[in-house]
């Protein structure tokens, strides 16, 4: 299998950990990364900016507000996420100024060269267990929102917050996902906020907790992306082809039993872990599983909530072309996309279709292995 001139998929993981799609629940269509930064010898932000400018990133989350990185992202066009760490939210909650500080650090000294969109306040507060912390998140989203308004950015740049599956307490149909009950007030005015400020419900789905819970050959390529008879949801009549677009659509249901349909879904991040696993490859499969899921049409059996890409996970990535692994060389987005393809074609049945990527690859009769790198099915 090899690539045609213009990859659409893997950048270089020392950066960016692991590919994934930013997934807005809606037409708009867009491939995103998380960019991570707990690594070692990762390139200058400069570098990475102009590494992402030669892909078809469109969107960019970071778990902090860096501003070398912010800066670097100027003029690019590709949309920021940035994040206001749990520890922040205490005193952005109780205190206005320092909302206002912090848009002034951290947004107004880089916007709109900048394409900051969305301020992530918090990570998965909701399901912490630290209450404090959790009557605390909804204050320190107002104040990050009115000091936006004050500097005359609210409606362009967003304030939401990100949500661990935990928050459902249903998901299984698809159909019946809820929210845990526990959250009582607190998710529903978070959620009248989201609406009223038309800031999208941020999610973390990882497909690879359902295997664990139910680690057979079909709940795997149910994950995976991978062929499969697929789940049915007898409530409604849907056909499902994988455990990402069942568990996005939980969270739908959920939004919908609360009535806030009109709350668009937002993948913050999702992945498949590349240690613990016996097949380390499968982060891998997960990951080009997922672009290739992004791109299918709805269709009558599809699921009810359009999906487009979603954003990467720290906790995944793919050995052979980290640093240090034997495709790594030449670093390029080429090199990468192309062994990640491949992987996938190998692991999908090795159909035709499966070796597609929106005719950004195509069959060869060669072997692409190299010195050191061996391509699976090369030999």
């Amino acid at each position: 299998m090899t690539m045609n001139s213009q990859a659409l998929i893997t950048l270089s993981l020392s950066l960016l950990v692991i590919l994934q799609s930013s997934l807005f629940a809606s037409s708009q269509s867009f491939i995103g990364v998380n960019y991570g930064q707990l690594a070692d010898n990762l390139p200058a932000p400069a570098v990475t900016a102009k590494l992402l400018e030669s892909t078809a990133i469109g969107k960019v989350r970071l778990y902090n507000a860096d501003p070398a990185i912010v800066k670097a992202l100027a003029n690019t066009g590709i949309g920021i996420v940035i994040g206001l760490a749990n520890g922040e939210i205490p005193g952005i909650a109780s205190d206005p100024n320092v909302a206002g500080q912090w848009v002034g650090a951290n947004v107004l000294q880089f916007y709109p060269a900048s394409n900051i969109d969305v301020i992530t306040v918090g990570n998965e507060v909701m399901t912490s267990g630290d209450q404090g912390l959790m009557s605390q998140l909804l204050p320190a989203m107002q104040n990050i929102q009115n000091a936006l308004n004050s500097a005359s950015l609210g409606g362009k740049v967003k304030v939401s917050t990100v949500h661990s599956m935990a928050v459902l307490a249903n998901s299984d149909p698809p159909s019946s996902g809820s929210f845990n009950s526990g959250f009582g007030d607190t998710m529903k005015a978070l959620l009248q906020f989201q609406k009223a400020t038309g800031s999208p419900f941020m999610i973390n789905p990882y497909p690879f907790f359902a295997y664990q819970s139910d680690p057979r050959p079909e709940t795997l390529a149910f994950c995976l992306f991978q062929p499969n008879a697929g789940r049915v949801d007898s409530a409604s009549g849907i056909k499902y082809m994988n455990m990402f677009d069942a568990q996005v659509d939980a969270v739908k249901s959920a939004l919908n039993s609360m009535g806030f349909k009109e709350i668009e879904i937002v993948v913050a991040e999702t992945g498949w872990p590349y240690k613990g696993d016996p097949n380390e490859d499968l982060s891998m499969v997960y990951d080009v599983g997922l672009l290739k899921n992004s791109q299918t049409p709805t269709a009558p059996t599809t699921p009810k909530t359009p999906t487009t890409p979603a954003n990467p996970s720290p906790k995944a990535a793919a050995c052979p072309i980290q640093p240090g692994g034997p495709c790594y060389e030449p670093a390029t987005v080429q090199a990468h996309a192309a062994y990640a393809m491949n992987l996938y074609y190998q692991n999908s049945g090795k159909n035709p279709w499966d070796c597609d990527f929106v005719q950004t690859a195509a069959l060869a009769s060669t072997n692409p292995s190299y010195a050191g790198c061996n391509y699976p099915g090369g030999n």
